[in-house]
Order: C-alpha cells, then sequence, then structure tokens
C-alpha cells in the first residue's frame, strides 16, 4: 500500500504499513473521510511528518488528538491555521513561554515554525471526526505514533521529549532517559495548567539541554 508520507519517515516506519492494524486504520479512515466530515483536511493527515523530516527532529511534543473544531487541526498538534484564535491550550503554552522566556506572545497560532526547526509536533491520534473529540482512537492511529515515537527514541540521541498530562506521560517507558531528555508536567489545558504546566520552564529547558549537546536550539 503507497502512504503519502515524508520520505525518510517512510522508509523509518514502512514495516508498519503491511501489518493487519494499519491495513484496518487505512480502511476506517478512508471510508470515514468519503462519509463523513473528518479533520484535519485528508492531505494534511501526515503534516508533522512532512515538516519535521526524522534526522531533524530535536524536540517532541505529544498531543492526544486533533482539534475537531472547523478549520482548526492542520497535522500539528496544538497548533492552527493563521487566522485561527489559539485554542485555550495553546494560549497557556503561550503564556509559558512568554513567562519563561521573555518572548511575546505570537498573533498567530501556527506552529508551522516551531516544526521546520525539527520540532515534531505529533499527535498520538492523527484523525478525528468533525466535533467529536475522542472518535478516532483506539482504531489503530496509536499504535502507529508509538512506533514512531520508538523509531526516534532507539535510532536517535539526544532529543528533548516533552509530554503533557497522563495521557503523553505514558510514553516515558519507552524512551531511555540516558540517550534522550524527558520533560513532564501537566496538560496545559485551563483545567490544569494553575497545578504544574506554569513555571515548568519546559522551554528554556529544552534549549538549554539542546546548546548543552552542541544543538541548534529553538526560536520559541
Amino acid at each position: 500500500m503507497d502512504v503519502k508520507i515524508e520520505e525518510s519517515w517512510k522508509e523509518q516506519l514502512k514495516d508498519e504499513f503491511d501489518k493487519d492494524y494499519f491495513v484496518e486504520l487505512t480502511d476506517f479512515v478512508r471510508h470515514e473521510y468519503r462519509t463523513k466530515q473528518i479533520f484535519p483536511p485528508a492531505k494534511l493527515i501526515f503534516n508533522a511528518f512532512e515538516h519535521t523530516p526524522f534526522d531533524k527532529v530535536k524536540v517532541v511534543i505529544l498531543g492526544q488528538d486533533p482539534y475537531h473544531n472547523d478549520g482548526q487541526a492542520h497535522g500539528l498538534s496544538f497548533s492552527v491555521p493563521d487566522g485561527m484564535p489559539a485554542p485555550p491550550s495553546l494560549v497557556n503554552i503561550f503564556k509559558e513561554i512568554n513567562r519563561d522566556m521573555g518572548i511575546p506572545v505570537p498573533g498567530s497560532g501556527n506552529l508551522t515554525r516551531w516544526a521546520n526547526q525539527g520540532v515534531l509536533l505529533l499527535n498520538a491520534t492523527l484523525t478525528v471526526q468533525a466535533h467529536m473529540a475522542g472518535s478516532h482512537q483506539k482504531k489503530g492511529w496509536e499504535t502507529f505514533t508509538d512506533a514512531a515515537i520508538h523509531k526516534l527514541a532507539e535510532g536517535r540521541e539526544n532529543i528533548v521529549f516533552i509530554l503533557w498530562g497522563a495521557y503523553a506521560q505514558r510514553k516515558a517507558a519507552f524512551i531511555d532517559t540516558n540517550k534522550h531528555l524527558v520533560l513532564r508536567s501537566v496538560h496545559p489545558s485551563p483545567l490544569s495548567a494553575h497545578n504544574g504546566f506554569f513555571g515548568n520552564n519546559h522551554f528554556s529547558e529544552a534549549n538549554k539541554y539542546l546548546k548543552s549537546k552542541g544543538i541548534e536550539p529553538i526560536e520559541w
């Protein structure tokens, strides 16, 4: 089966494409796009991989689900296209960057500029039905995105894995902290941000680690 995904990732994940779960997932997703309103637009499902090739990944920020309201999802976790108001979690991310590093809050919630610098903005589930949060969970996407995290954790060194919330933190189980930096806190959503997201210093910590390894830091 031909999967339209960036070449370096296609090579890394090639063993996944013929597995039963991925064949079933593909059939499910194609049927959903034919019969329902699904986000992101089909051509942007693998957008995170497109902007951040395997060998260019410096930081991984793991989300759970794409945004499920009209026009928000474009295949990058926490990000929205230019012209869309920043959702509450992203507002809090920008507030923490401002507090942590003194960087002004940007006028756009589009994080493509991070992705192009090596921040893999990966959702665990890559598609969702409109206005139905979690509707494509447990269909196989998590197995696929876990495989991507495994490949990075095993095949690369000196990556910063930023894990917000209990769901993302479970991924720490297969990341070797002798090879990588793992940063954890509560999720930036308004429900939890005041319980440890604000003040976590993850953005400056990530850059400090990258610099210590001779890697160009991220312009947050």
